[in-house]
């Protein structure tokens, strides 16, 4: 199972030069669970970049996976995790999710680098900070918003 956060959908969506290492996790829709917040946390972004009709699309697009829900155990859970790693509100939610899920989390948010169970890539450089992953892979989730 996969957990990619809201950094790495943004950055597929915009087809950014790390979009190739999120494509693997994101082409396989079967084994991807989505954190609502990811939900809220991207759709605001395209909504204010792009539009309404483009957050619509990415949203409809995100909700292809499993959708985990905020549950009161699972705030109090983050909770915990944000004191522990010093994680902001939302990366701890996420972070949190995937966990309970026996998740990878994918990012290339530096408050997770060295973390165990995630994958991540540097969005400073092209440099991968784990296995390199195929580029420009489509997948079954489309990057073209419109």
């Amino acid at each position: 199972m996969n957990v990619v956060d809201s950094s790495g959908w943004l950055e597929y969506f915009g087809n950014g030069r790390n979009a190739g290492f999120f494509a693997e996790p994101l082409s396989d829709a079967a084994s991807l669970l989505v954190p609502a917040i990811s939900i809220y946390e991207v759709f605001k972004r395209v909504l204010l970049d792009r539009g309404e009709g483009a957050a619509l699309k990415a949203s409809a697009l995100m909700q292809q996976g499993e959708i985990i829900e905020l549950s009161a155990a699972g705030a109090l859970t983050a909770a915990g995790l944000s004191v522990e790693a010093s994680l902001p509100m939302a990366d701890s939610i996420i972070l949190s999710a995937a966990r309970s899920r026996g998740a990878t989390l994918w990012t290339q948010d530096a408050h997770f680098e060295g973390m165990a169970d995630v994958r991540f890539v540097s969005a400073r450089s092209d440099s991968m900070a784990s296995t390199p992953t195929s580029r420009g892979k489509e997948g079954s989730l489309s990057r073209r918003l419109g």
